[in-house]
């Protein structure tokens, strides 16, 4: 019997006609479509963002040691504390 008799696709038709009504299966198809909608909508956003970064000019590397300020030990906090 399985999922590919006729009678069986009949039956869970009219289960679910009769769980969900005739009118509320509609307007679930349509929540559906519009929240596929906004999944693609902001998959485009996404890409959009993506493109205008990646045409910005990329920001130069620093030299070894310049700007880079190493982790304090702890008698240098006990020198400025006093």
């Amino acid at each position: 019997m399985g999922f590919s008799s006729v009678w069986h696709w009949i039956i869970v038709l009219i289960v679910v006609l009769l769980l969900f009504g005739v009118g509320r299966i509609p307007r679930l198809m349509g929540d559906v479509a519009k929240g596929i909608n906004a999944f693609k909508k902001g998959l485009n956003e996404d890409g959009d963002e993506a493109a205008k970064g990646s045409s910005a000019p990329r920001a130069s590397l620093e030299e070894p040691g310049e700007g880079v300020v190493g982790p304090e030990t702890r008698n240098d906090r006990d020198k400025t504390a006093s």
